[in-house]
């Protein structure tokens, strides 16, 4: 356990940067930085759960599928997180301080079909991919132009796995319903 009492730098407060960007820009780029962080870890635990507890037919693709979005998920966690603490601020960490930071509910503990399941990972998908459109324009309003590329890269990655998860949700499939048989 740390010994230290006093804290480097408070959460919430940004200070001044290599970037050369006002602090009271980057202290509202950070904060929107850190509720695209919050809702992505929301995201990667919920896609981790529904990773391991998939079950049924598809199970084989859906598996890896899942585990590869909560990989991608991690992966663009890391880069905000890196892009706040490059701007002065502090990436929000936690568990607890993701869930309050986080624009999005996360699904709960209980396990659900693979449908219901996957419709909840689309909704999250949904919501992270408008805040990320929002937070495009906030950077390129304040001309942090590695920020809006950064998050316009993200948004791109966001996009494509939610337009997987679309594909799975598709009525057909080669899985025939034995009442129907």
């Amino acid at each position: 356990m740390s010994t230290q009492k006093t804290a480097l730098r408070e959460f919430g407060s940004v200070e001044d940067n290599a970037l050369r960007m006002d602090t009271d820009k980057a202290a509202q780029i950070v904060d929107a930085i850190n509720t695209d962080l919050a809702a992505t870890y929301v995201l990667y635990h919920q896609l981790k759960k529904h990773h391991w507890n998939v079950t049924g037919a598809e199970f084989r693709d859906l598996h890896l599928f899942l585990g590869d979005a909560a990989e991608n998920a991690e992966t663009i966690a890391d880069e905000l997180a890196e892009r706040a603490q490059a701007l002065g601020g502090t990436p929000v960490a936690g568990g607890a301080a993701l869930e309050e930071h986080a624009p999005v509910e996360p699904e709960g503990e209980d396990i659900y079909d693979i449908r219901t399941s996957l419709e909840n990972d689309l909704a999250v998908y949904g919501d992270i991919i408008e805040s990320l459109r929002d937070h495009v324009e906030l950077a390129e309003q304040f001309g942090d132009y590695a920020t809006s590329d950064m998050l316009k890269d993200t948004l791109v990655d966001v996009e494509e796995d939610a337009h997987h998860i679309e594909h799975y949700l598709e009525a057909d499939t080669l899985v025939l319903d034995s009442a129907t048989q």
